[in-house]
């Protein structure tokens, strides 16, 4: 077997695959959904990932982690960085002391917790690489709670096949921003629900109070300004029905890397 890392050749040939969109100018990624050709190559690279992951890497095999000297100076902010949904700026307003992630759906036990309860439980902290689907990068030391441990508190339901991640943020007033996983990444040891960033609380630019950190996949599922976690049997019904704001646009939903 080659010492080449899988997770490293995945990014090459996803950058391989978007360089050659040519005209396309990936400056924001709505800009993607505007093309055919690049929407194609997204949709038709999700089962090659999907594929190619389960293939290369073990069950709960780690994305690489980095040191603090590799961290980027100038980590760059994606989506949406200023929500102006009235709730959202409420909960800004009182530095999130009445904000509250809720977990419930397909669970035994439905749970409610302040900043200050996840900041009590388990803690994590990881230097991992965030891949945008524009085609930047960069190393970004995250500290927050394990998902998993949270989602065997709730006790999720036999029928559970997706957790869905709802946000604070409507996209400039249009539909609400939202992501989703399977259990196999629910579970992996690297899902955070991160709320520090370079031990300090995290922007409003990086998702404050709380953000989304599964480290095997584009920066598009890294879903920002949590307030509730959902345990659903399919993905119908929800949004546009595939699975996230972007895929529901015309991205790949898996997008692993």
């Amino acid at each position: 077997m080659s010492d080449v890392n899988p997770m490293d050749t995945r990014r090459f040939w996803l950058r391989a695959a978007l360089a050659s969109l040519g005209a396309v100018a990936l400056s924001g990624c709505d800009m993607v959904t505007r093309s055919k050709t690049a929407k194609a190559v997204l949709s038709s690279a999700e089962g090659l990932t999907r594929s190619a992951q389960r293939l290369l890497l073990k069950p709960g095999q780690l994305a690489p982690e980095f040191s603090e000297a590799d961290i980027s100076p100038d980590f760059k902010a994606n989506g949406s960085t200023n929500p102006q949904d009235a709730a959202y700026l409420a909960h800004l307003a009182n530095g999130f002391a009445d904000w509250r992630l809720r977990i419930d759906g397909l669970v035994e036990h439905p749970m409610s917790l302040s900043l200050a309860d996840l900041k009590a439980r388990q803690a994590r902290t990881q230097i991992t690489r965030h891949d945008c689907v524009e085609g930047w990068s960069c190393i970004g030391k995250w500290t927050g709670a394990p998902l998993a441990p949270l989602m065997r508190e709730a006790k999720l339901k036999p029928e559970a096949k997706y957790v869905v991640f709802h946000c604070m943020d409507t996209m400039g007033g249009g539909d609400p921003y939202y992501e989703s996983i399977a259990l196999d990444d629910v579970f992996h040891p690297q899902s955070l629900l991160a709320y520090a960033m370079s031990d300090q609380p995290l922007s409003v630019a990086h998702g404050a109070p709380v953000r989304l950190r599964v480290e095997r996949h584009l920066g598009y599922k890294q879903a920002k300004y949590l307030e509730r976690i959902e345990a659903v049997a399919s993905l119908e019904g929800l949004g546009g029905g595939k699975g996230g704001y972007w895929p529901d646009r015309g991205y790949e939903w898996y997008a692993g890397i």
